[in-house]
């Protein structure tokens, strides 16, 4: 595989799970240094060993505390003396009917994925100037568009989408792109072999222009484009990563 990425670094958050191991491991494979963050200390501990600990650094990371995430950077940074590459990618999705909702059900989704990119972006950014890195964030299909008791995730999501473009303006001057990447379904191996998943799978196909279901390896591949030197004049995009769902009226097939 291209060593795009050889001797720098890398800050993956929500990287315990799913789409953040992809993204892991894609960086690391392209010859990354990389810094896992998530809360699952033991969950990140097996990819740091698998990843390799010389290029690994794991943290036990609470990304919705301000202060853990500029010390999690500083970790990053005493280890490997530079951080090119922030990918905000710690998120969660949570179902309620909208007049059930609590305040505590919405700033625990509004903090897990809003509020965790802007700590991670405001810890980077000194670190990204000197490098002139970029940020790339994950948001959602669900960012772009409306779903059904979804409505935090929704806000949260279209939040990240904006901060994205706003982000790059601010940031452009310094030499520091910032992108996102929205996916849909995404699926690892584990999660596609629930009995569930087929009856999931079917129910997206009804709305997408591609059938089956994006993988975090997927997913991985938009990330480390936006991060690479071949995407140096790409800034403020949204790249959606999800079969064509975003494509679509929303409408049923009708003949």
């Amino acid at each position: 595989m291209e060593q795009r990425f050889e001797g720098r670094t890398v800050v993956v958050t929500g990287a315990s799970s799913g789409i953040g191991v992809g993204i892991a491991r894609r960086f690391a494979a392209e010859g990354a240094n990389v810094v896992l963050a998530a809360r699952r200390k033991d969950h990140l501990d097996v990819l740091a060993a698998e990843l390799g600990a010389d290029r690994t650094l794991a943290v036990a990371t609470d990304v919705t505390s301000q202060d853990a995430m500029q010390e999690m950077t500083q970790a990053a940074v005493d280890r490997f003396g530079t951080l090119d590459v922030l990918v905000s990618n710690a998120g969660m999705g949570l179902g309620r009917v909208f007049e059930e909702m609590t305040l505590r059900d919405w700033r625990l989704v509004m903090n897990t994925n809003l509020d965790s990119c802007f700590f991670g972006a405001q810890a980077a950014l000194p670190h990204l100037k000197q490098s002139r890195g970029s940020i790339v964030q994950i948001a959602s299909a669900s960012g772009l568009g409306g779903d059904r008791m979804l409505t935090a995730y929704n806000a949260a999501k279209g939040a990240v989408v904006n901060l994205t473009r706003g982000l790059a303006f601010d940031l452009g001057p310094f030499g520091v792109r910032v992108n996102t990447v929205a996916p849909s379904l995404t699926l690892d191996e584990e999660d596609a072999g629930r009995p569930d998943a087929a009856g999931l799978i079917e129910r997206f196909d009804q709305r997408r222009a591609l059938t089956g279901f994006s993988t975090p390896a997927d997913i991985a591949a938009a990330v480390t484009f936006l991060a690479s030197p071949d995407a140096r004049f790409i800034t403020g995009t949204v790249l959606p990563v999800d079969g064509g769902i975003t494509a679509g009226s929303g409408q049923p097939n009708l003949f």
